[in-house]
């Protein structure tokens, strides 16, 4: 029993339309208040542009976009959410950062088939934590080769 330990899996909690989705905090780099996007042109249309983060010039996809859900307007709880994607740093806009929490590794459990408007593709697993759903984003499943490439190039 003494080595039966389960293994809490901390994540940040975001919000896109009425779901609550869930990153593992070491792929966070930070989370930061919408800032002036420079667009690029001839990207696909869930990449919003580019940022100067610190010095650093990272792309900024719209997961609403990216997800297949409808786009709206900013506002004050509006999110992006840096991330660390294949060696490079991607900024992704959420409608909400919730909280930061330690998932029991016990309340998490594979994709169902289909989870509302998201491709199971994108999906690590699902977290029942009360009367929470949170659906767990497998980051690098996201962005295509091909996308994370294309935002190689963006980058510059």
């Amino acid at each position: 029993m003494a080595n039966e330990t389960l293994i809490d899996k901390k994540v940040i909690v975001f919000q896109l339309k009425d779901e609550e989705y869930a990153v593992s905090v070491q792929q966070v780099g930070s989370i930061e208040r919408i800032v002036p996007i420079t667009r690029v042109p001839q990207t696909a249309n869930f990449v919003k542009g580019v940022i100067n983060m610190r010095g650093v010039v990272t792309p900024v996809i719209d997961l609403r976009v990216r997800f297949g859900m409808e786009e709206t307007e900013f506002s004050d709880s509006t999110r992006i959410i840096i991330v660390y994607m294949d060696e490079m740093e991607v900024g992704l806009i959420v409608d909400a950062a919730n909280d930061v929490i330690d998932i029991p590794e016990s309340a998490i459990e594979p994709a169902p088939e289909v989870v509302g408007t998201v491709d199971v593709d994108y999906i690590e697993g699902v977290a029942k934590l009360d009367s929470r759903l949170l659906i767990l984003l497998n980051l690098q499943r996201v962005l295509s080769n091909e996308e994370i490439n294309e935002l190689k190039s963006v980058e510059g």
